[in-house]
């Protein structure tokens, strides 16, 4: 599985400044005023050809009356128990502070790799201050500026030295678990439970209506119907304002681990409440850890149905998942079992197209073709060529172009040639990676 490693520090360090910058994405909300994070974000980053998961705390606070901020102080040491990681982030401009002193102690009694990181180092003078975090006792340190990104390509090779070796690898295929594993995600109350115990004929996990019932990740060997995988049912991942409760919390970032060890993540989500923003980000999450992905609308029973409602609902759900629109999307009731064998048979097909290898040969048979009628468009007076083409020996799909200008090719024709592929090969629910590379 990929290291999860955990951005803290007091408020207002540059926290949140720093997971945008490293996710490549303004995703968590950044501002002066201390405590604007208060939920945790998770994000996917990568450096020289190691992924990781990043989590961006709330600022610690302690012995505060806000009740905020003892929600932020009890999730950061959860994530710290859960993370591989530490990014301890202070300000160079505040020099240490009692509450830097309070995490460096906290941080002290961990036997995970913590990384000093003294924020705000943006000049020679602040190079010469940052000296004095030696004091924290917690050994080297890095001097870096978020904003700009300066200082965070050391910080990144420190690491991911301590990351295991074939991280990816050990994602997408696991020796000793020859059976492709589907993970059942989605919000809490979706139904989740309900579907396995419906497809196993047996109450194998417990199912109440109170959100949060299941904690933890079960895992069923499922072998009716000719079908033989293994079932994971996660606890729900709902909006991290949200999680109250310490076991909670973990089982939120169980269920994120479930989703980077899945093949196929079956998102379930609930048709009386429609596909809500954590459901979004659930889907993203999927997608970014290039999982096989189905949807299933549950409790479709229970709905009040007219001529076109499927397909209004269907359309809506594209528009949100735009552009990854080529999602199978499956109506469900888990109580009238309606389309329940559907929902595995799609499963089991983006599974595998998730693992289909297309021969060089016919790959450039076709693309090439696509590509001499609709040619890149010349930048700069400079005509693009792209001559080769072929599929990378990965466990997930990855294509690599070659072309003379490959630094000219822009994301829309780089959408397009994966629309062309999706188009001619079997890539239902499987996200594509294509890179261009110098011919």
């Amino acid at each position: 599985m990929n290291s999860i490693v955990a951005i803290v520090g007091r408020p207002n360090v540059g926290k949140s400044t720093l997971f945008n910058r490293l996710i490549q994405r303004r995703e968590a909300i950044v501002d002066d005023v201390s405590g604007v994070t208060r939920d945790r974000h998770y994000g996917k980053s990568d450096w020289n050809g190691k992924e990781f998961s990043l989590i961006d705390t709330g600022g610690y606070v302690e012995g505060s009356d806000d009740i905020f901020e003892e929600e932020i102080r009890k999730q950061v040491i959860l994530a710290l128990d859960e993370c591989d990681i530490i990014v301890f982030v202070v300000d160079v401009t505040a020099g240490i502070t009692p509450l830097d002193e309070t995490v460096a102690i906290l941080l002290r009694k961990t036997k995970k790799p913590v990384f000093v990181a003294i924020n705000k180092v943006d000049n020679a003078m602040r190079e010469s201050d940052a000296y004095e975090f030696y004091n924290l006792g917690l050994g080297d340190f890095y001097t870096i500026s978020s904003i700009n990104g300066g200082g965070t390509g050391e910080l990144l090779d420190a690491l991911v030295k301590e990351m295991p070796e074939k991280e990816e690898e050990d994602t997408d295929i696991n020796p000793g678990d020859e059976l492709p594993r589907f993970a059942v995600v989605g919000r809490p109350n979706a139904g989740k439970s309900s579907f396995i115990n419906a497809l196993i004929g047996k109450d194998r996990n417990i199912v109440t209506d109170i959100a949060g019932t299941t904690r933890d990740t079960i895992d069923t060997v499922y072998n009716k119907f000719g079908f033989d995988f293994k079932l994971v049912d996660t606890a729900g991942i709902r909006k991290k304002s949200k999680v109250k409760e310490d076991i909670e919390f973990y089982s939120v970032m169980r269920a994120v681990r479930a989703i980077e060890y899945c093949d196929v993540a079956i998102l379930m989500i609930d048709a009386t409440r429609g596909f809500e923003g954590q459901d979004q980000n659930i889907f993203w999450l999927a997608q970014k850890n290039r999982k096989g992905i189905v949807i299933l609308v549950n409790k479709w029973d229970l709905l009040d149905k007219e001529t076109n409602t499927m397909k209004k609902c269907e359309e809506m759900i594209r528009k949100e998942i735009a552009p990854f629109t080529d999602v199978p999307i499956v109506f469900t009731s888990t109580i009238t079992k309606q389309r329940l064998l559907k929902a595995l048979e799609t499963a089991v097909e983006v599974h595998k197209s998730r693992s289909n290898k297309i021969a060089t040969s016919k790959l450039n048979e076709t693309m090439l073709e696509v590509i001499q009628s609709y040619p890149p468009p010349a930048v700069k007076g400079k005509y693009i060529k792209i001559k080769y083409c072929m599929q990378l020996p990965t466990p997930t799909p990855q294509f690599a172009f070659f072309a003379n200008l490959p630094q000219y090719i822009r994301d829309p024709y780089k959408r397009f040639l994966e629309n062309k592929m999706r188009e001619i090969y079997d890539f239902k629910g499987v996200p594509i990676t294509i890179y261009f590379r110098q011919k």
